[in-house]
């Protein structure tokens, strides 16, 4: 009985694997998180949690299921907060766009509870990609952001040009040049002085994010 048990939770969560689940929190207990999702039982480890993320009794989270394994002892469930697969799933169901792949992410670079920056692209010119994906009003980003507690995300025009992706990638802060070397896959990015603090970003974090979000190292 307790092997077909296992199998059962198994056959549910391998089907999810990679998606969003929703749960209600209900208990803390060294640190984990223990998470009701009606049947079952969900654990979020240390770190799969947001920093600055209370998890308060009877709140209700979406969760991200990143790894289903079958193992000796049952299935093993990774369920995560802090995966960029969240915010990827999170956008995929508020932006129909996206859902009929109109508009596509073509990347995503996250420091979760602070900051993601998410890279789109249109298969239709008639369709502006960074729009669908902020909504009327800004709707569709807020209910994203609402999600992750107030994380900041940046929606990024995705561009074949490497000089164009990079620039876009380092926005609020605007960019006057862009000099790339194939070969050593960096690029070195020109700004005025006034703009320097904000392509920099606190204690770096937007460079390190356009440089993981476009896969180049950037000066």
């Amino acid at each position: 009985i307790k092997e077909a048990e296992r199998n059962i939770i198994y056959n549910e969560f391998i089907e999810k694997e990679y998606d969003i689940i929703n749960g209600i929190v209900i208990r803390k207990d060294k640190g984990n998180v223990f998470i009701d999702l009606g049947r079952e039982e969900a654990v979020l480890g240390t770190n799969e949690q947001m920093p600055g993320e209370e998890y308060n009794f009877n709140e209700r989270l979406k969760l991200y299921i990143v790894e289903v394994k079958n193992t000796s002892k049952g299935a093993q469930i990774v369920f995560s907060r802090t995966h960029p697969g969240l915010v990827k799933r999170l956008f995929e169901l508020e932006v129909p766009e996206i859902h009929d792949g109109i508009v596509e992410i073509k990347s995503i670079s996250r420091e979760a509870g602070s900051r993601t920056k998410i890279a789109v692209y249109s298969n239709d010119e008639s369709i502006d990609p960074m729009g669908a994906c902020v909504g009327p009003k800004g709707v569709r980003v807020q209910n994203i952001v609402n999600e992750l507690k107030n994380e900041k995300i940046d929606i990024i025009k995705w561009s074949k040009l490497p000089e164009e992706y990079i620039a876009n990638a380092l926005s609020p802060a605007k960019v006057l040049d862009v000099s790339i070397d194939e070969e050593s896959k960096s690029a070195k990015v020109v700004v005025d002085d006034n703009q320097l603090s904000l392509a920099i970003g606190k204690e770096g974090q937007n460079v390190r994010l356009a440089a993981k979000l476009t896969g180049w190292k950037i000066d």
